[in-house]
C-alpha cells in the first residue's frame, strides 16, 4: 500500500513537471510568434510627400504642421516623410509626380494646375466674388465644392488623385514694384509674376505675365527679368527675399483675394489605405487648417511690421481705379472663360454660395472698423 502511494506521488510529480515543461515551451512559443506580429503591425508604412515650396518658405512650415498632425495621429502606422520643392519634382512638376507614384502625396495650391484646365484655378484663386478665404473653404465643405473638385480631378480629367483644399489664405498683396502704381496704365507691359486666373487677369489688364514658382521670383526680379511680382503674404515675401530687390510694397487686391491650399495623394495608394487612416488623411487638414489660419496672424502682422522698420519697406495701399479696374478685367474673364461648361458649373455654384453666405454676413457683422478706430487711430 505504501508502495502504490508512493507511485502514485511519483507520477503526479512527473506529470507535474511535463506540464510545466510543455506549458513553459507553448509560452515562449507564444511570445516568439507574437514579437515579430507586434513589430510587424508598429512598422509605419512611409509616403513621400512633397511641397511645391522652399524650405524657408512659411508655406513648407504650413506642410509641416499637416505632415505632424497626420503622423501623432496614426500611432505609428502612417508616416508622411515631408521634402522641400525640387527634392523629387520642381514645384509644377508635383502633381505629375503625384500620379506617377513617385511620390505619394503633395502640398500646394491649386492655380499650379490651371494649364490643365482653367476650372482648376477656380479651385485656387477663384474670381474676387467679394467672399474672404474662409468662406471659400466653407463653400468646399458645404456649398458643394468638394463635389465639383472631384468631379473635374477624376472625372472630367481622370486623374489618380484624391485632394482636400486647406488653409485660408487672406487677401494677397498686389505685390513688389520699382515704383508705386498710382493708376491702371501704370501695369501696361510691366514684366509681372502671378500664377493661375490671375495670370489671365492681369494679361486682360496689359502686363507682361510670366508664371515662376514661388523660389524663382525673387532671382528673376534680381536679373531684371520681371520688373513687378506678387506671391502671398508678408512672411512669405520676407522669408524669400522680396524687401533685398524692391522696397515699394503694395497691399490689397483683387487678383486672389481668397485662397486656400491643397493637399493631394495618389489615389490608388489612399484607397489602400484603412479607412481611419484615410480619415486621419482627410481631417488632419481640417485642423491644419484651423491653426494656420491662427498662425498667419500672429506671423503675418509681426514680419509686414518688421519690413517697415527694420528693412526699409514702404508700404503702399493699391489705388481705388486699379481695383476697379481689376474687377472689370474679372467681368471679361469669366465670361470669356465661362464658355466651358464645366468653368461655368463652377462659377455658378460659388455665386450662388457668396451671395447668400457673404449677405448673412453684411447682416448680421458690425462694422469693425469703426470699433477698431475709436480705440486705437490717433
Amino acid at each position: 500500500m505504501k508502495r502504490d502511494k508512493k507511485a502514485t506521488k511519483d507520477v503526479v510529480a512527473k506529470s507535474r513537471r511535463n506540464f510545466l515543461k510543455t506549458g513553459a515551451t507553448a509560452v515562449a512559443g507564444a511570445a516568439a510568434l507574437s514579437v515579430p506580429n507586434v513589430a510587424r503591425a508598429q512598422e509605419a508604412m512611409v509616403f513621400k510627400f512633397q511641397s511645391t515650396w522652399p524650405s524657408k518658405d512659411i508655406f513648407h512650415e504650413y506642410a509641416q504642421d499637416y505632415v505632424s498632425r497626420v503622423n501623432d495621429m496614426s500611432g505609428g502606422r502612417l508616416k508622411l516623410e515631408l521634402l522641400a520643392a525640387g527634392a523629387v519634382a520642381k514645384a509644377f512638376e508635383v502633381q505629375d509626380a503625384v500620379i506617377a507614384g513617385t511620390l505619394d502625396g503633395g502640398h500646394g495650391v491649386c492655380a499650379y494646375w490651371y494649364g490643365k484646365h482653367k476650372a482648376y484655378s477656380l479651385f485656387g484663386t477663384p474670381p474676387a466674388w467679394g467672399w474672404r478665404a474662409n468662406q471659400m473653404v466653407g463653400w468646399m465643405k458645404y456649398g458643394g465644392g468638394q463635389a465639383l473638385y472631384d468631379e473635374l480631378v477624376q472625372q472630367v480629367l481622370g486623374l489618380n488623385l484624391v485632394g482636400f483644399l486647406t488653409g485660408p489664405m487672406p487677401t494677397q498683396p498686389l505685390g513688389w514694384f520699382k515704383k508705386p502704381v498710382e493708376k491702371p496704365e501704370d501695369l501696361s507691359g510691366l514684366k509681372y509674376r502671378t500664377v493661375g486666373l490671375s495670370a489671365d487677369l492681369f494679361k486682360e489688364m496689359g502686363a507682361a505675365v510670366t508664371i515662376l514658382g514661388g523660389g524663382e521670383i525673387v532671382p528673376a526680379m534680381d536679373r531684371g527679368l520681371l520688373e513687378a511680382a506678387e506671391f502671398n503674404n508678408p512672411s512669405s515675401d520676407r522669408l524669400l527675399g522680396f524687401p533685398d530687390v524692391s522696397k515699394d510694397y503694395m497691399l490689397q487686391s483683387y487678383h486672389q483675394s481668397a485662397e486656400c491650399f491643397e493637399i493631394i495623394f495618389n489615389k490608388s495608394k489612399y484607397d489602400a489605405l484603412t479607412p481611419d487612416l484615410q480619415a486621419i488623411l482627410k481631417y488632419a487638414a481640417e485642423s491644419a487648417s484651423a491653426d494656420m489660419s491662427w498662425k498667419a496672424m500672429d506671423r503675418y502682422s509681426k514680419d509686414l511690421e518688421a519690413m517697415k522698420t527694420e528693412q526699409g519697406v514702404k508700404v503702399h495701399r493699391t489705388p481705388d481705379s486699379v481695383l476697379q479696374a481689376q474687377l472689370a478685367a474679372w467681368d471679361k474673364v469669366i465670361t470669356a472663360q465661362s464658355q466651358e461648361p464645366f468653368f461655368a458649373k463652377v462659377v455658378e455654384s460659388q455665386k450662388a454660395w457668396t451671395k447668400r453666405v457673404v449677405s448673412t454676413q453684411f447682416d448680421l457683422e458690425v462694422d469693425q472698423k469703426t470699433a477698431y478706430d475709436h480705440f486705437f487711430k490717433a
